[in-house]
């Protein structure tokens, strides 16, 4: 028999339903799927991006034999058209279908019951089969393994990239002495330091030549409304390196039970030399241990501090899964040019760096810099 789906609003959702949703995150882990364990995937995440954007819903899926117990859950975004968006594309880092072990699912009867043409997602976690069929590429999400404990992940670093280590380290020391003392606050509940972080951010976007996030309003009040959400299984989390009393760096991020998903680092320009935000991305990780974490998510893309601190590397892929329907031909005539020039140019390393290129002189000149 088909599986039962009831389509909600996420508000409609009741305390049974976001219990079990969180319970199967949290199995999840036991049982071999660490990644549904990503906060991003949470019913607290879900539930701040539909207050600030429309169309999201959740699929609850029940299994016949247990038509009380969801089996599974499908946050997902949609249009009038009926086209399909994970929920925060383009924000959040890990997308797809939370379940229970060994569920299987049908990708066309699950979009057919959501009245979607398309769904399209660009972190798609791994081992989501019926939605891999539509993966168009797969790209690394570097991790920080930490379940070991601090000193462990540590004496890895030293075996892996000792002059990584040496170097960051001498800055902090260095930046201690000159500034008068380096603290370090792991979860800062100050909303004056998250607007700091997001001038920073918004000032790195501009100065680099990529759109500034926080110029869309409704990301901003996203932001300032999961810094103040706080449970045991799922918080905002800011955390801030200090010296001389004074933010030098910062990193805003999503914390669940096991999980920690690195998302908007930043830090005060003025100290670049002191690499601040390399220390505090030390500090995260020794804090984050401390604390029960077991890794942080640093999230896709290739960037050179993330290749100095990963331990191993997760896959997240990008695509869509598709219904016969014209409104699905038509998207992707849409968006599949779009994103193939743009991995095409992410493949080739000289292509990237010239694009890496123009866009920082294309950032000077709107910084008038």
């Amino acid at each position: 028999m088909r599986p039962r789906i009831r389509v909600l609003r996420p508000a409609e959702l009741t305390e049974s339903d976001r219990a079990a949703w969180t319970g199967l995150q949290s199995r999840a882990w036991v049982c071999g799927s660490p990644s549904l364990a990503n906060p991003f995937l949470s019913p607290e995440f879900t539930l701040a991006v539909d207050r600030f954007r429309r169309g999201v819903r959740v699929a609850v899926v029940y299994e016949d034999g247990a038509p009380t117990v969801p089996a599974a859950f499908f946050p997902f975004q949609r249009t009038a058209l009926g086209v399909g968006r994970a929920v925060g594309l383009g924000l959040s880092d890990c997308q797809g279908l939370v379940h229970r072990p060994g569920f299987q699912w049908d990708a066309q009867e699950l979009l057919r019951a959501c009245r979607l043409a398309v769904w399209e997602f660009d972190h798609l976690l791994e081992g989501e089969k019926p939605f891999e069929i539509g993966a168009t590429g797969s790209y690394p999400s570097p991790v920080i393994d930490v379940e070991q404990g601090y000193q462990a992940y540590l004496r890895y670093l030293r075996g892996h990239a000792p002059k990584f280590v040496r170097t960051t380290l001498a800055k902090e020391r260095k930046l201690d002495r000159d500034a008068g003392g380096v603290r370090y606050v792991h979860d800062e509940r100050d909303p004056t330091v998250l607007r700091t972080l997001m001038a920073w951010k918004s000032a790195q976007y501009r100065r680099t030549g990529r759109s500034d996030r926080f110029a869309r309003p409704w990301i901003v009040r996203l932001v300032e409304h999961l810094f103040h959400t706080r449970g045991t299984q799922f918080a905002g989390q800011l955390s801030v390196l200090y010296a001389g009393g004074r933010p030098v760096a910062a990193h805003f991020g999503l914390r669940s039970e096991r999980v920690l998903a690195c998302w908007f680092p930043a830090y005060d320009s003025a100290f670049g030399k002191y690499s601040p935000g390399l220390a505090l991305h030390l500090r995260m990780a020794e804090a984050a241990a401390a604390n029960g974490i077991s890794y942080l998510d640093l999230g896709r893309g290739e960037k050179e501090y993330k290749e100095s601190l990963k331990t191993r590397e997760l896959s997240v892929s990008e695509g869509w899964v598709t219904r016969r329907h014209p409104v699905a031909v038509g998207h992707l005539l849409r968006r599949a040019p779009v994103r193939a020039a743009r991995n095409a140019v992410l493949a080739r390393p000289q292509l990237h760096s010239n694009a890496d290129q123009l866009l920082k002189r294309l950032g000077r000149l709107r910084t008038g810099r």
